[in-house]
């Protein structure tokens, strides 16, 4: 895997992200699906000007270019975001392997630098939530779909893995993947095993979840800003508080990924 800003991920804010949702906090909503509505709306909210006023900050943190030249722009469409699935992992009925946890969109610097903009419905509506560096999402999106056409691309956050899965079947298409399940893959129902085995005991409710140590999955549901203020990496460019709150509430990664993860870049206010 190649590690292009794994410093920029702390500990902390992973911390945050895995801890059991909070007393009283607000549930985020999460889309079903990736309709051409929720496309829609995740486009306005990635080109909105105070996001790419952000993106320009956001692209000039190592002065590589100046937020004036920067001058960044969306390419293409939203893309679907899957992770795997905690209901895929505890066993219930017909539970696909992945659930869409956000919508992605490709930002691009005049100096060529990309950016992902990780884009969630929230209770204030939707709006980007996270900024992280490179196309993983992108560059992973095409290479399962020329991999398995029509298979569902995901990611196993807790390792920063990423796989296509179809007809039964499950195929790396990273190192940390293929570290996991080898070269030529394996079966759906050996990789559910193997998933269950290392995460089983870390669902949602279970002791392990509310001992709040990080790994395992999180509940999706949002955490306090407070701990983003602390829990940012340096050279974090300013977003909403609570986009900030859900950034942190999305995904599951574990202490192992923040370890080794390639690129997360929490925003904050």
């Amino acid at each position: 895997m190649n590690p292009r800003l794994a410093a920029a991920v702390v500990a902390a804010t992973a911390a945050l992200a895995l801890a059991p949702t909070q007393a009283g906090a607000a549930p985020v909503p999460q889309p079903q699906s990736a309709t051409a509505e929720n496309r829609a709306a995740a486009a306005q909210a990635a080109t909105a000007p105070d996001t790419l006023a952000t993106l320009s900050r956001f692209f000039a943190r190592e002065g590589k270019v100046s937020p004036a030249a920067a001058q960044p722009r969306i390419e293409g469409e939203a893309i679907a975001v899957n992770h795997l699935s905690p209901d895929f992992v505890a066993g219930k009925a017909d539970a696909g392997v992945a659930r869409l946890e956000f919508l992605a969109s490709k930002a691009v610097s005049s100096d060529g630098q990309q950016a992902s903009l990780w884009t969630a419905k929230t209770e204030a509506g939707w709006q980007v939530v996270n900024i992280a560096t490179g196309d993983d999402e992108f560059r992973y999106a095409q290479l399962g779909a020329a991999k398995l056409p029509g298979g569902t691309v995901f990611r196993e956050p807790q390792i920063d893995a990423w796989y296509v899965a179809q007809g039964g079947r499950v195929l790396p298409l990273d190192e940390d993947a293929v570290r996991a399940v080898g070269a030529q893959g394996t079966s759906l129902a050996a990789y559910r095993a193997r998933v269950v085995k290392a995460y089983g005991d870390k669902l949602p409710g279970s002791a392990y979840a509310r001992s709040g140590k990080a790994g395992g999955f999180a509940p999706t549901g949002a955490t306090t800003a407070s701990g983003s203020a602390s829990g940012a990496a340096s050279g974090s460019v300013g977003m909403p508080a609570a986009a900030a709150a859900v950034a942190l509430a999305l995904g599951a990664a574990g202490a192992l990924a923040v370890r080794r993860s390639r690129r997360q870049r929490v925003v904050r206010a």
